[in-house]
């Protein structure tokens, strides 16, 4: 980049979460998209509407062939290491979807490939960009709730998955804990400024059984607890297709010695969150629909890449979210 030109980015992958991305990316003014680069003509066509000027190219390797500044990804889980390490080492800053690594050492080795290119990494862990959920956390870390002693956290999606992929251990890492766990876990540890976990117990079913007898499968329920060092409980539990009653139960909840705090979907909403403050029986209201937070974090991306383009050392926490994931499934 030079002057103030805009970063030209290329967009690998633009299915509906890639064409959201890139759409709240391009809304900040701060980028623009240069080049495209998915297998299928269909989705190519709607992300053209959204950046008529990108050019078209057939894969990563053509993405790197040109003039990009970053690369944004939002490929099945199998090729995000992979392909974020290439585009690293080519000397261009990468947003990628979660999770970075389907495992610790594949995250840690993406880490490293920014630290070593010099170049920003972000990962679009998106529900840190609630407004409750920045509200929860400035109170957690002003110590307003005092010492924090349990945290519960919930990630139900009744619907699931509708590509393959995801239900391959392979190609995709893990199953609900992968996809939707690693949301409660970044949110426990983000909140509480990433406390050494000292415990971790974790019990994965698939299809109602325990996972160690449906060979060939990924978990679809999950409950696990975490302890940190300082003794604080963090419970968690995510499922695909719960009989839960309604789209989505999603909440999380933090227990202090001077009060508690919540974030709660909305009427089982995949997107609309309420957070309130609790002392005793009395509530107070932190935040509530409506909350354009869906993309923030693609848009915060695009905003620092214009500021500027070398590796934020920040992103190295996502290799101890990583390492909670790998405990959580015993390896």
């Amino acid at each position: 980049m030079t002057g103030a030109a805009r970063p030209r980015l290329g967009f690998l992958g633009v299915g509906w979460i890639g064409r959201h991305r890139m759409e709240a990316m391009l809304a900040t003014g701060a980028v623009t998209a240069a080049a495209i680069a998915d297998p299928s003509p269909e989705t190519v066509a709607a992300a053209k509407e959204l950046a008529p000027e990108a050019e078209v190219v057939p894969d990563l390797d053509a993405l790197l062939a040109l003039d990009l500044d970053g690369i944004v990804i939002a490929t099945p889980s199998a090729l995000h290491a992979e392909q974020s390490i290439q585009a690293l080492k080519s000397r261009r800053a990468v947003f990628c979807q979660k999770p970075l690594g389907r495992t610790a050492p594949e995250t840690r080795a993406v880490v490293e490939a920014a630290r070593q290119a010099d170049r920003l990494l972000g990962v679009d862990l998106s529900y840190r960009h609630t407004e409750g959920m920045r509200r929860i956390r400035e109170l957690v870390q002003g110590e307003q709730l005092g010492r924090i002693f349990a945290v519960d956290l919930v990630f139900h999606n009744a619907y699931g998955p509708d590509k393959p992929w995801f239900y391959d251990p392979e190609a995709a890492g893990g199953g609900c804990v992968i996809d939707l766990g690693v949301h409660l876990v970044d949110l426990a540890l983000w909140t509480l400024g990433f406390p050494e976990v000292a415990e971790v117990h974790a019990h994965l079913q698939a299809g109602g059984r325990p996972l160690a007898q449906a060979t060939g499968q990924v978990e679809d329920h999950a409950v696990a607890t975490l302890v940190t060092e300082a003794g604080t409980v963090i419970r968690l539990a995510c499922s695909w297709r719960l009989q839960a009653g309604c789209d989505a139960v999603i909440s999380a909840e933090f227990y202090g010695t001077e009060g508690g705090a919540a974030l709660r979907n909305q009427n089982g909403s995949f997107y609309d969150f309420v957070a309130e403050r609790f002392a005793g029986t009395s509530r107070q209201l932190l935040a509530e629909p409506p909350d354009p937070w869906g993309a923030k974090s693609a848009a915060a991306f695009a905003q620092q890449l214009a500021r500027c383009p070398r590796f934020d050392g920040e992103i190295a926490r996502i290799t101890e979210v990583a390492a909670v994931l790998d405990r959580i499934y015993g390896r």
